[in-house]
């Protein structure tokens, strides 16, 4: 229980070491756009649950995206699951750790240690690197064990490196996706990724406002009553 503690204690501090030195692009997340979040739940269970789980994540809570439980069970629901069960990976943990040195994370919470930022530009990060196991490398997150498994959609980047020891991105191999066209994918994806965090994020702020308005109005009406029962105390 220790070592878990020290471990979660520990993930923010990596974020940010991996990503030292790295300009973060600004992700476009819009939580009330709910089919931006409809094709990030899409992506996110044909690319990413083949090898990580989302555990505190139950695929009937993507019925607060404007789906229903039909067409998650017929689009969404994959290897025998129920609409009720967690969205866990079917990857034998061995294997994970044979093939990428460590078992893939649990996503569940990854956009609130790593933060949308830092997703949104580590997934538009890859390149060819052949020295690497996976044959990919990562600006943002150096030698990662994760290789890029979006890359039919992106291509092939390649990392050039200038006179002055500047590192940048150049396109290779073109995918089946523009440029503009793989930013609003991935973008759909961390929006995803946001969401799963904390779900109820768009209502417990839209509760907030409601409160607020609400303690406003009071705020007024205590304020006159206070003038009503002091105007005649000298």
């Amino acid at each position: 229980m220790k070592k878990l503690l020290a471990i979660l204690l520990l993930v923010p501090g990596l974020a940010i070491a991996s990503s030292a030195g790295v300009k973060l692009d600004a992700a476009p997340v819009n939580l009330h756009d709910k089919l931006s979040l409809q094709r990030g739940a899409q992506i996110f269970v044909n690319h990413c649950l083949n090898c990580h789980s989302a555990s505190v994540m139950r695929y009937s809570k993507l019925t607060d995206l404007g789906l229903t439980e039909t067409q998650i069970r017929d689009n969404l629901v994959f290897a025998g699951d129920k609409v009720g069960d967690p969205m866990t990976t079917t990857l034998d943990p061995k294997d994970g750790k044979s093939w990428f040195g460590v078992m893939p994370p649990d996503l569940s919470l990854i956009a609130r240690s790593r933060g949308a930022n830092w997703l949104y530009t580590y997934m538009r990060s890859f390149y060819r690197d052949p020295a690497t196991k996976s044959g990919w490398n990562n600006t943002v997150f150096p030698n990662v064990g994760m290789p890029h498994v979006l890359w039919e959609y992106q291509g092939s980047p390649v990392l050039q490196v200038a006179e002055k020891g500047e590192a940048r991105l150049a396109p290779g191999t073109p995918g089946k996706l523009s440029a503009a066209e793989y930013d609003k994918y991935v973008g759909d994806l961390v929006n995803y990724l946001v969401f799963m965090g904390e779900p109820a994020a768009a209502k417990r702020v839209q509760i907030g406002i409601v409160v607020m308005f609400f303690l406003a109005i009071f705020f007024v009406i205590a304020l006159l009553l206070k003038r009503e029962y002091w105007k005649d105390v000298r």
